[in-house]
């Protein structure tokens, strides 16, 4: 059975589906899964020892030059691979009108979220199969949930991502500090950032910053010049920065694909949570490494410093 998972972005959202793969993996004796994706995610998927194959869109980058003969020869390209494929069964588990649409070029049956549980109810339209899957849980149970209706097994014990990444021994005792975020208000006050960083130091612990954009470049830097022990990284792949995750003895990061995407590794991680609630899409372990992750914060009210030290000490332990 050829199964294409459809999870094109965020950075999050993608990590967040990763357990899905590991499920139909392990409900299904003979499955071959293929992942599609925006470009600029696609080694996470790729990580993933139950994902064969991954696609890869542009849309964020045609949408800039919808009229330009190279994006068209992109898509048409990008359908040709995905209608060769000739899947079974399509599961869109991101229940947007794009992701509907794109899941249509394979010409393969599509399963997706009912009308009253997609994040956009029009997306329903495009689909063969419709499931009912309540909106109000985690975003990765979600996913689980929709593959096991779709595929009608039932789901076993906690969620394994499945992946891994290959260890930066150069940076193995350096904590990573996830200081930026896709808006304002998921930051975190930099003199909290300041004091945690202190609190590293004291311990003997440097510091590794990552940024994206050139503006995050900007802040970064700054902010790591006014820290003790701490170093603004170069401009980094997905995969040179899920090596130094995977060796880091923590990573504490705010609510982003980043700190997903290290808790998905293994890594103990702390979550800092200023604007959205954790029980939605709080950070979750891979069960097969332990419990080394913790969420600290709420939707409307941002953790304080010893919030955040406490739980760092405790994940530390735990990795111990």
């Amino acid at each position: 059975m050829r199964i294409l998972i459809v999870k094109t972005s965020s950075m999050g959202d993608v990590v967040h589906a990763l357990p899905l793969a590991a499920d139909i993996t392990r409900a299904q004796t003979d499955v071959t899964i293929d992942w599609l994706v925006e470009e600029s995610f696609a080694a996470i998927p790729a990580m993933s020892r139950h994902v064969a194959h991954v696609h890869r869109v542009a849309l964020r980058r045609w949408r800039k030059h919808p009229f330009n003969t190279s994006v068209w020869r992109e898509v048409r390209l990008a359908k040709s691979a995905l209608r060769a494929s000739r899947y079974d069964l399509v599961l869109d588990v991101q229940g947007l009108a794009k992701s509907a649409w794109l899941a249509r070029w394979t010409e393969a049956p599509v399963a997706g979220f009912d009308s009253s549980t997609a994040r956009e109810g029009i997306a329903s339209h495009f689909y063969q199969h419709r499931f009912q899957v309540p909106r109000n849980l985690h975003a990765i149970e979600r996913c689980r949930q929709l593959g096991a209706l779709a595929l009608g097994y039932t789901l076993d014990g906690a969620p394994l991502f499945g992946i891994e990444a290959a260890r930066a021994s150069d940076a193995a005792s350096a904590a990573v500090l996830l200081v930026n975020a896709s808006r304002a208000t998921k930051l975190w006050d930099e003199d909290r950032w300041l004091a945690v960083e202190s609190w590293l130091a004291d311990k003997n612990i440097p510091s590794l910053l990552f940024w994206g954009t050139a503006a995050e470049q900007r802040r970064t830097e700054l902010l790591a010049a006014r820290m003790q022990r701490a170093t603004a990284a170069p401009r980094s792949t997905v995969d040179s920065i899920a090596s130094t995750l995977s060796s880091a003895p923590v990573v504490i990061g705010l609510d982003t694909g980043l700190s997903h995407l290290a808790a998905a590794l293994g890594c103990p991680t702390v979550g800092i949570y200023c604007d959205y609630d954790p029980a939605w899409v709080g950070l979750v372990g891979d069960a097969s490494a332990g419990n080394r992750v913790a969420s600290v914060g709420s939707a409307t009210q941002a953790p304080e410093v010893r919030e955040v030290i406490d739980a760092v000490e405790r994940v530390m332990t735990r990795n111990q």
